[in-house]
């Protein structure tokens, strides 16, 4: 079995900062890339938009990044802790979403798997 737990979101005005925080946890092998999606208003699960993703193997490359949202969020991560973090700087109104986390992984019972948080809603407005 395998967590994903998120923390962080809420309301900001434009041109404000948040930051989310997203713990992996329970059966894991080894990690391969976490990242995170946010799934706007109005849109359907399978519209979610990929905002950033980051690599936990050596080699792996990356981060990677959706034009949107280059220059104003950075992702992060801490291998020890599986952890992945996103700074978002310089909020716009567009960036209203809820945003998850995600993982591709491999777990010590049943192989590679996708994996996702619960969603944390971000709501950038004045």
């Amino acid at each position: 079995q395998v967590q994903l737990v998120q923390s962080g979101g809420g309301l900001v005005q434009p041109g404000g900062s948040l930051r989310l925080t997203c713990t992996a946890s329970g059966s894991i092998f080894s990690i391969y890339t976490m990242g995170w999606y946010r799934q706007a208003p109005g849109k359907k699960q399978e519209e979610r938009e990929l905002v950033a993703s980051i690599s936990f193997i050596r080699g792996g490359g990356g981060p990677h990044y959706a034009e949107s949202v280059k220059d104003r969020f950075t992702i992060t991560k801490d291998n020890t802790q599986n952890t992945v973090y996103l700074q978002m700087d310089s909020l716009k109104p567009e960036d209203t979403a809820v945003y998850y986390c995600s993982a591709g992984l491999i777990t010590t019972q049943t192989g590679w798997g996708d994996y996702w948080g619960q969603g944390t809603q971000v709501t950038v407005s004045s």
